[in-house]
């Protein structure tokens, strides 16, 4: 997460948590309005230097790390929420986070604390595995204030990119004084079929005014997600998120998994492996099943009827082929219609989880 305020022609960018102070107007020598600001670490304008002006110091205290859930969170399942992280799952995102306000006035040249605000925002967003357009709902608790800190006001701003566009429900303007709650509307232009939207995010901007003072201002960022139409139906889904597909059902194909598990090679193992990356590119598929898959099968799986070579890690992976070292990879010989039953198996896990390149996913076996 990075959190971002801007104010009076500075501007600063700092990982889990940002403070911004910007001041109130303050009418100069030639009667013009100028910004004042302050930064944690970052030397100040001038202006602020002039006595008594008031600021907005805001600090947004938030995990810059995700923390998955389920790997085989079904569409409706929405992510367990969690203080200062963004939690998610293939489908949903919880973002909680606590916002703090300092209430200041500068005095001879020194910040004086007047009163503080303290908040916190929880985010519960529910993409869609069937749609391009999906809501988001959103709560604000009362903010324990002091002193100077009651009376703030707060307007609240979303936007997104990659076709995507996000419109705010809120009551703006409202104080932070009781508890509040708002919605963001996403709707995303149609998308051609086989079409891969680029990654997008949301940013969340707060403007918080108080009379008497300038306006302060702060954002951050929700996961990012990534909407598609790759096998005509449009959906989107967070990329980052690892999903599973589960090959139970091709028992031939599996034992050999378990077997390299056994063995101590354990990427795609949903209990502790690494997981497997997938990799749409045609012609790297086929270089990385040419080098791991023999033409012709041996003879004792000839005459058992097993002729089609299966390889793991998969060919259409970052780790197929010879990618990975060979303790970390194996062949097994079924028959074919085990292999094309596979290969149903994992369209049909990649068309219902928007899979697509680079994604991260594990093997259930």
């Amino acid at each position: 997460m990075d959190a971002e305020h801007t104010g009076g022609g500075w501007a600063a960018t700092r990982k889990a948590a940002t403070r911004a102070w910007v001041g109130t107007p303050v009418t100069g020598a030639a009667g013009a309005v100028a910004v004042s600001a302050l930064a944690v670490g970052v030397g100040a304008p001038a202006a602020a230097e002039q006595q008594g002006a008031g600021t907005l110091c805001v600090t947004v205290s938030h995990s810059a790390k995700q923390a998955g859930t389920s790997a085989m969170a079904a569409p409706t399942a929405n992510a367990t929420c969690t203080i200062n992280r963004i939690t998610v799952n293939r489908y949903s995102e919880c973002e909680w986070l606590t916002i703090h306000v300092d209430v200041v006035k500068i005095v001879r040249g020194r910040p004086v604390l007047e009163g503080t605000a303290d908040f916190d925002v929880k985010h519960q967003m529910t993409l869609k595995a069937k749609s391009v357009n999906w809501s988001e709902k959103f709560s604000i608790s009362k903010a324990k204030t002091t002193r100077a800190g009651k009376g703030l006001h707060v307007n609240i701003a979303a936007s997104s990119k990659s076709g995507t566009k996000a419109k705010v429900h809120f009551d703006q303007g409202r104080t932070l004084d009781s508890k509040s709650s708002g919605s963001v509307d996403y709707t995303t232009s149609p998308i051609k079929k086989k079409k891969i939207n680029a990654k997008a995010k949301t940013t969340y901007t707060y403007t918080f005014t108080k009379a008497g003072y300038s306006p302060g201002t702060v954002s951050y960022d929700s996961a990012v997600y990534r909407c598609d139409n790759y096998y005509g139906t449009s959906g989107c889904a967070i990329p980052d998120s690892p999903t599973g597909v589960s090959l139970i059902n091709q028992p031939i194909i599996a034992d050999g998994i378990r077997g390299l598990r056994l063995r101590g090679g354990h990427y795609g193992d949903p209990y502790g492996g690494k997981p497997l990356h997938w990799m749409i590119n045609d012609k790297q598929k086929n270089k990385n099943r040419a080098a791991v898959c023999p033409k012709n099968p041996p003879a004792d799986m000839k005459r058992a009827g097993r002729t089609s070579c299966d390889e793991y890690p998969f060919a259409s992976t970052y780790e197929g082929g010879t990618h990975l070292p060979a303790k970390e990879r194996t062949i097994t010989w079924v028959r074919k219609a085990e292999n094309d039953s596979q290969g149903g198996t994992i369209t049909t896990w990649r068309r219902a989880y928007h899979v697509m390149d680079h994604d991260p996913f594990f093997v259930i076996v």
